[in-house]
């Protein structure tokens, strides 16, 4: 197959935290399942990202991929048309990480917005190492290595796709040969479910919805969340654009359903129960076939990591084209 034949190419991550949860499956992983039918799709758990922010604990980290893996082919990505890897078990990412490293003027990573955002948000750790800065170059190595033509990503990731063209063109242009593909953001879409309390959902929050969860946990979860805060008694009126649970109802209900819910909460004419009913019923009715299809993994981890050594082989197989060209461009193919 030549170049041009080769189908294009999406490259999706995801830092190792374990188990998924609501956010996660509408916020991205429901697109990977969506994007692996129309490309060729890499998905790799990103180890050494997680080592950037976490490197004291990495206790976590093999009982963390196993889960998460077993969350992304119980959803639906199907190791026949994905790649599922490991980055660590892929050294060239390193290789190229480093050679990018040279090339990469400083204030391009001190620029990018997470770098202090993340550093006002995780005060609590030590992050002034260089592989905290350096980690937007990581990314780049990530995309890069293989010849990704694009990358689903919200808003909040453009940043980081532009950072990777920037540092392809230069590469590209320092040693005159078109070897590292600029990709491109794709721009899927992105959902983004509140926690059970209105924040962020989040495991750190202590409230998130897990894909794996107990049912009656699930239900028990819904029931309980806040709703609008100044309903205090069931004959106050409601707003439903102050409460969390209309979030669900925009996912997960039809158009009128969404109706009965707006006029029964801004007149009083349902309670906060009634219109959690239909999200507790949907919730479970998406989440019942997500854990049916997780139960074999979990009986049998081993062949969940036969899985990840599976693509991690195919990855590097990929990658190690990619770093021959990488070497032969830089004239450190002649030994």
């Amino acid at each position: 197959m030549t170049e041009q034949e080769r189908p294009r190419r999406v490259l999706s991550g995801m830092r190792p935290t374990g188990k998924m949860h609501l956010g996660h499956y509408h916020g991205a992983l429901k697109n990977w399942v969506n994007l692996q039918g129309e490309y060729e799709s890499f998905c790799f758990v990103a180890d050494w990202h997680a080592l950037t922010t976490d490197y004291g604990d990495t206790e976590l980290f093999a009982n963390n991929v196993v889960d998460m893996v077993i969350d992304w082919l119980a959803a639906g990505i199907d190791p026949k048309n994905a790649s599922i890897f490991l980055q660590s078990a892929v050294p060239e990412h390193a290789e190229l990480h480093l050679l990018l490293s040279m090339t990469t003027p400083l204030s391009w990573l001190e620029r990018v917005p997470s770098y202090k955002e993340q550093q006002t948000r995780l005060k609590s750790k030590s992050l002034d190492t260089y592989g905290f800065l350096g980690y937007p170059l990581l990314q780049a190595a990530d995309i890069l290595i293989y010849g990704a033509e694009f990358v689903p990503v919200g808003g909040d990731q453009a940043a980081h796709v532009e950072l990777t063209r920037e540092v392809a063109r230069r590469f590209n242009h320092l040693y005159d040969a078109p070897v590292l593909v600029e990709p491109k953001a794709l721009h899927t879409p992105v959902t983004k479910l509140p926690g059970v309390d209105g924040q962020k959902m989040s495991k750190s929050y202590n409230n998130s919805i897990a894909l794996r969860e107990a049912p009656e946990s699930v239900e028990k979860k819904i029931r309980t969340m806040q709703t609008d805060p100044a309903r205090v008694r069931r004959t106050d009126p409601g707003d439903p654009d102050k409460c969390p649970v209309w979030q669900f109802h925009e996912i997960y209900s039809d158009v009128k359903t969404r109706q009965w819910v707006r006029e029964g909460c801004t007149s009083a004419g349902i309670g906060c129960v009634d219109c959690k009913k239909p999200v507790i019923e949907a919730v479970l009715g998406e989440l019942e076939p997500i854990r049916k299809a997780a139960r074999p993994y979990e009986d049998n981890p081993d062949e969940v990591r036969a899985i990840i050594v599976e693509g991690s082989e195919r990855a590097r197989e990929s990658a190690g084209a990619t770093m021959q060209r990488v070497r032969g461009a830089m004239g450190l193919d002649r030994w």
